[in-house]
């Protein structure tokens, strides 16, 4: 079993159980999918770098990603309807918890001049999204051939009612937030 979800299921469940008052297992919040996210803005006419950013986010995830196409036509950002715009991956299960259980250890540690994830970024909802600056810190990319550095959006989707239970699930999974 996932090392994050053993954990999960025998001391997160109990432990927010008790902090929330809940009388039910299945109250409890969970993480339900993880979506990376990486726009190709001004790459999007280069053709040579759209490739490697779909294999750098492949690797980086254990999955292929899904090309995003532009909705609708906006003349400011050169963009026509149906234009590639980004890559996403949405992890679940297995797959989600290996993540998860990576960013935490491994990636976000070697953030330069680091002091913790910031704590503003939960929504109404109880999702949280994290900004990565440079994919160069997921240590199974192989420097030499990354063409360009480019950034990507970290979206925890979980069950929580509201932010201050999906901060305590993130917590208790070991996210280093900020400490202001």
């Amino acid at each position: 079993m996932i090392r994050l979800k053993d954990e999960y299921e025998n001391r997160i469940i109990p432990a927010l159980m008790e902090r929330f008052g809940f009388k039910n297992k299945m109250e409890v919040p969970r993480l339900e999918k993880i979506v990376i996210n990486v726009g190709i803005g001004e790459m999007a006419h280069q053709k040579d770098l759209i490739e490697p950013i779909r294999n750098e986010l492949a690797t980086i995830s254990g999955q292929r990603p899904a090309l995003t196409r532009a909705k609708k036509s906006i003349s400011n950002f050169k963009i026509r309807d149906g234009s590639p715009v980004g890559y996403k991956v949405t992890l679940r299960g297995k797959r989600m918890y290996e993540f998860l259980d990576r960013l935490i250890n491994f990636v976000i540690p070697r953030i330069r001049d680091f002091r913790g994830v910031p704590k503003g970024s939960f929504d109404q909802h109880g999702n949280y999204t994290l900004g990565i600056k440079e994919q160069v810190i997921f240590p199974e990319l192989e420097l030499d051939k990354i063409p360009m550095t480019h950034g990507m959006d970290v979206c925890f989707v979980t069950t929580a009612d509201n932010k201050d239970e999906a901060y305590a699930l993130l917590e208790s999974f070991g996210m280093p937030f900020a400490k202001k």
